[in-house]
């Protein structure tokens, strides 16, 4: 398996640029044909006109919106010629939220970013991130919104518990790491699956071997106070890994998206770019 469709989700955003870049050089990696699928918040207008003075703001906003969408589209096209690389253009007027999910599923990667709180931008949908990795059915690659990296993949940090999401993690991550200079498994505290006794991060680490892959494993302690998703991304930038491979866990309650603790902490605070899987 290789990953031969991307699909990039690009806005209006600061790091929307930045998406695209890692995309482009993902997509001339792999040998892939890259998709960049347009989706931004659009507001009901009607519910702007209650406010004195609002509709004016309303057209003045999307006049900047259009304008700002015309220019990330001829920047697509122009940096898909110059990197030689194949793709198409979508843009979308459904909610990101179901829309990009929808065309991510009919490709082998997505690449999206982590929540920007100090770019409003940044918002296409309520919790974006966590919906799009719970509702694809493919592997999602998050960008920080502070990072330095620009081509992930060269060491691979493998976070093992012997869970079921972890499993589609580790495969959904192997074109990365058959092309990586190293991958490290790694589990913190022993920590094991739901189910039954935890599987050993040595035993994964045979069968990634069989691929071709240089893989070490290594397990840390963290104290009883610290998470383990501050452990996995305090070892990964120890280990000066630049992508880090999880299962994410999360489940539907009363309508709520409730997203397990080591995920969430790594979806708020990563500092390299994660794939994802579900």
């Amino acid at each position: 398996m290789s990953y031969k469709t991307i699909v990039v989700h690009l806005d209006t955003s600061r790091l929307a640029h930045r998406r695209l870049e890692i995309a482009l050089t993902l997509a001339r990696h792999f040998g892939a044909h890259l998709r960049g699928v347009y989706a931004t918040f659009s507001p009901d207008p009607r519910s702007l006109y209650v406010m004195a003075g609002t509709a004016s703001y309303y057209a003045t906003h999307e006049q900047l919106r259009a304008e700002r969408r015309s220019a990330i589209e001829r920047l697509f096209h122009a940096e898909l010629s110059r990197a030689a690389v194949t793709g198409d253009w979508l843009a979308v007027d459904q909610p990101a939220n179901l829309a990009v999910a929808q065309q991510g599923r009919c490709a082998d990667l997505i690449i999206a970013s982590q929540d920007d709180p100090d770019d409003p931008e940044s918002y296409v949908g309520y919790r974006f991130p966590e919906n799009l990795i719970m509702s694809a059915g493919r592997p999602v690659l998050l960008v920080p919104n502070a990072t330095s990296v620009t081509s992930p993949g060269t060491h691979v940090v493998v976070c093992w518990d012997g869970s079921r999401e972890a499993t589609r993690a580790v495969h959904d991550a192997l074109p990365f790491m058959r092309t990586a200079r190293l991958t490290t498994v790694l589990t913190v505290n022993g920590v094991r699956g739901e189910a039954g006794p935890r599987i050993p991060g040595a035993d994964i680490a045979t069968v990634i071997a069989r691929h071709g892959v240089r893989v070490e494993v290594k397990d840390v302690e963290a104290g009883p106070a610290a998470s383990v998703g501050d452990a996995l991304l305090s070892e990964a930038a120890e280990l000066g890994a630049d992508l880090l491979a999880m299962g994410a866990y999360g489940h539907a309650r009363w309508q709520e998206l409730v997203m397990g603790g080591a995920t969430r902490t790594v979806l708020q605070s990563m500092t390299v770019p994660v794939l994802m899987s579900h």
